[in-house]
Parts: C-alpha cells; structure tokens; sequence
C-alpha cells in the first residue's frame, strides 16, 4: 500500500518524540503543578482517541513515571497536574484549531479524557499533551464524515501480555486505518503464569493476580507501557468493548466463576475493574462506571455509510449453563428464558437496527455468535460460554435483525483466539434457514502464544459447521473496507508472536455484496 505524505510525516514526528518537529508551532503555555516537579517522562502509556463523532473526538493520556509500580498508580506523586492539550490541523501543529487545559487527578489514576467538540466532519487532526516541560508523542484522530464516505477499519481483540510481543498491534498501526475496533480481553486478570500457553511464558505479568483497583489499574500500565499498542492507538480513534478478561475469566453478570465468590465480593472486584477500564480508555463521561456497572453498549456512526452497534455481552447475560465449559447435551441452553444480551439491550439493539439509515450495520460484540460444534456426527458439543450457550435467545435476535429490514448486518467478533468467516442464521440445522447476516471473528493479538494452522482439524469442522468459509487458528487481525457496493475483510496472520517482528500476511480475503449475506471469495 502506498504511503500518503501526511502519514509519512506523522510517523517520523511521532518517532521523534518530544523534540524537533513535535515542539514546533504554537507553544504550549507553561503551568506549575500542584504535586511537585517530574523529573522524568510522565507519557510512557502514550497518547489515545476514541468514539469519534462527525463535530468531536475523545483525547485520552494518563501520566505515569513507573507502569508497574506496586500501588498502580504509575509511580506518580500523590498530587494533581495540570495537563495541556493541543489539537491541530497538521501534523507540525503550525495550525492550532483546538487546546486546553485538564486536571490529571491520582483518583482517577492520573488519567485525562478531552472531550473535544467544534471541529469538522471527515477532517484529520493532530493532538499532544504537555505537562511540566514533558511533551506527548503525538497522535493523529479524525472525525466521522457528514455522508457515504468510505471506511477502512481494523478488528483485533485477545492480548494476553505472557504469551507473547503485540506484532500484530504495530501491523495494524501500519495499515493506515480509519478506526481501530478492540473487541475485548484487552488485558487479562491472572496471576504470573497463571495461564500460560503452550509456547511458554514471554513475559512476566507484574503484580499479583487482579482483585483490587490498585491491581487492575497496575495491569493496565503495563499493557499500555507496550510501544506496539502505543503505535496503534497514535495513528487513529479507537472504538473499545470488553469482554471477560478485564474483569475475571468467564464471568457472567453478578455471577463470578470464582467458586465461593459472594456477590457482594464480586460487585467490589467489578467496581474495581470498571473504575480502572474507563481511566485508561478513550471513552466519554457517558460511560463512568456507577459502582459495579458501566455501560458500553452504545452506537458510532460513520456517516451514512455504517453505524457500529456496539454490544455488551457479560453484564446482562444469564449465568453458563451446564456448568459452563464445553458440553454436549445440555437442554438448558436451549431454555427460551435464558439471555445473553437482556431484553433490554436487546431491544435496544432491534429499536436501532429499525431505525438505521446506514448502508452497513455492523454489529460490535464479543464472543462467536455462529454455531459451533466441535462433535463429529450426531449431536452437537459447543461452548456454553458463547452464544450456542444461549441458542434462544441468539435465534430472537437473528429474527429480529431480519425482521428489522436493517441494510446489511454485519457481526464483529472477538474472543475466539482464532480467525472465523461465517454466514448466520435462525436455525443452524435447517439448511433451508435464511441467512441473516455475516460474521467475521478476528483471531487473537497473542493469547494462546505462536498458532498454527491445522488443515485438517479446519475441513474437519467445515464439514460439521457449513456455514463456516474460513478457519485458521494463527494470530492475528481483520482489516474491513466498506464502500456503498461491498465489505471486503482481510483476514492478516502472523507465524509467530513468541519473538519480535513477524511480518503479517493475508490468509484469507472475502467479499461481502451489498444486499448479500453471504461471503464471496
């Protein structure tokens, strides 16, 4: 792909950190802090942008001296800091459009989000922080546009820090997208080495395993001391859901699966983890955690040409059946008064995807929606943590999504740890069933360490699932190009994430006709 001159020159200013070009144009005012001088770089979590709107952009930094200090408040003094801000039109910030100034307080960890407000649709921009004579690296964001106008994103999702180096997160800051969609697990809660992979332990996890606000805001630093996911948050807005890591492995709403865990205990670790989530995300006031509750779920528009639905699949959702893991058997996942969504979420979902006029509806969650059966020959053995746990309530939501007459639904998946194309229907055994809709699950970022690629495992389940077109279990991402006439994905993989610097490579590419659920290769 070819290189535009706005992004050759964004990515050597962001190189250079804060000297030479990042220190020209209009210079930042100098302010005292309340917590005493910083000797040293308070960025080393980098810069961010999120939930884009075609006047606005959400700026988010957070200072911190030491990522993994022990209290996980960054090794910052216990004090408050004036932050500037500046948004330009260009990359040398000669053409200043938009700055201030915000409070990075230590309880809210440091953290500042800038709702910024004013601009123009369709529009790049650049933004940087200072604070006590330290500049930011910069970032480059943009605004949604007022009209059709084309998209480009990317999907990730699963980056466990032990099992290996973020490569995939640099590839995707190399892709020149339009919006980054992280669909969950963005860190993992256990303790060291408590889950490893097969591959073995990379790196360590610091701290103990997450319980406290203090533990969870110390794993994210560190997950965001990575320079690999730095670089994909510096080159666009990113568009965030969770899914179970950033709170405890396969919870389910007030339900830990943490045996003994009281539901008292589990609403404090939720609150925790919540509270340390939205400090170190791009997200708007709208979504502050009120205790043991946050909400996500919640919808961006590209102009007309696609609206993201973005979904919360863990806080409304029945507990697993059957115990969870994986069954066959289990009757009660067909229980029509089971939900994974709740039934308003759900509605919300239907009311909007009525009510859309984009050309593309492209639904945000987290775990495989199409089914999955993992038995050869009679009978089916699938996940109860995904939507085959809770069969019902996912063929109320297919019908409603055909019944709504939205154009073209389009599911994005995280969670998996492995790349999935499929079409999606009511009824998986009926082959006269229609197809409702397309989903695409991106593979993980490095969970589960160096993949692999099992032919024969793979044509193995496509003869089981036929609604599945692609299967490959290395890591990696999807890339989306959505126009008026089609969605094309990129499914991009890696051949090892166990040391630094594999390059990515299209497994797989698939196109998606307008008026189509189907997958074309």
């Amino acid at each position: 792909m070819q290189t535009n001159a706005s992004r050759r020159v964004f990515l050597s200013a962001a190189a250079a950190g804060a000297g030479g070009l990042l220190l020209s144009g209009s210079a930042l005012p100098e302010r005292l802090p309340y917590g005493g001088a910083l000797k040293r770089d308070p960025f080393t979590l980098g810069v961010a942008s999120g939930d884009p709107t075609p006047d606005g952009v959400v700026l988010w930094t957070r200072l911190a001296l030491e990522p993994t200090a022990p209290d996980g408040l960054g090794g910052m003094p216990s004090g408050s800091y004036d932050v500037d801000w500046q948004l330009a039109a260009d990359e040398r910030f000669s053409k200043i459009v938009r700055s201030g100034t915000a409070t990075a307080r230590a309880a809210q960890a440091h953290s500042v989000h800038i709702e910024v407000d004013g601009l123009q649709p369709g529009r790049e921009y650049f933004y940087r922080f200072r604070v006590d004579g330290h500049v930011s690296p910069a970032g480059r964001t943009r605004t949604t546009p007022a009209g059709l106008s084309p998209l480009k994103f990317a999907m990730a999702a699963c980056a466990h820090w032990e099992h290996g180096y973020y490569t995939a997160y640099r590839r995707i800051s190399e892709q020149d997208p339009d919006l980054v969609v992280h669909l969950g697990d963005y860190i993992y809660e256990y303790a060291p080495s408590g889950y490893t992979a097969v591959s073995g332990v990379v790196r360590r996890h610091a701290g103990r395993k997450c319980q406290s606000l203090g533990d969870y805001r110390l794993r994210l630093a560190q997950y965001k001391s990575d320079p690999d996911l730095q670089a994909a948050h510096q080159v666009a807005p990113w568009l965030v859901v969770f899914d179970d890591h950033e709170v405890e492995n396969n919870w389910a709403g007030p339900v830990s699966s943490v045996s003994g865990t009281g539901a008292a205990a589990f609403a404090r670790r939720k609150a925790a983890a919540f509270q340390a989530y939205y400090e170190n995300m791009p997200l708007r006031r709208g979504n502050l955690p009120k205790g043991g509750s946050i909400r996500i779920n919640r919808r961006i528009d590209w102009g007309t040409m696609a609206t993201f639905h973005l979904l919360d699949t863990r806080q409304f959702r029945d507990d697993q059946a059957c115990d969870d893991g994986e069954r066959s058997g289990c009757d009660d996942r067909l229980d029509a008064g089971r939900s994974i969504l709740g039934a308003d979420q759900r509605g919300w979902l239907l009311d909007g995807l009525g009510r859309s006029e984009a050309r593309w509806n492209l639904i945000g969650q987290q775990v495989i929606m199409a089914q999955r059966d993992g038995r050869t020959g009679p009978g089916v053995d699938v996940n109860m943590d995904s939507w085959d746990g809770y069969a019902a309530d996912r063929t109320r939501l297919l019908e409603g999504i055909k019944a709504s007459g939205a154009a073209n639904p389009v599911v994005l998946t995280g969670d998996a740890h492995t790349h999935y194309a499929a079409t999606l229907k009511p009824d998986f055994a009926d082959p006269d069933s229609p197809q409702v809709a397309v989903e695409l699950v991106t593979s993980s970022v490095s969970s589960d360490g160096d993949g692999y690629r099992d032919a024969a495992g793979i044509a193995e389940t496509m003869r089981e699932n036929p609604h599945f077109s692609f299967i490959d279990q290395r890591r990696g991402y999807i890339v989306c190009s959505v126009s008026q006439d089609e969605m094309r994905a990129e499914f991009r993989t890696l051949d090892y994430i166990t040391r630094r610097g594999a390059p990515a490579k299209t497994a797989a590419r698939f196109t998606i006709p307008s008026g189509h659920a189907q997958l074309s290769a």
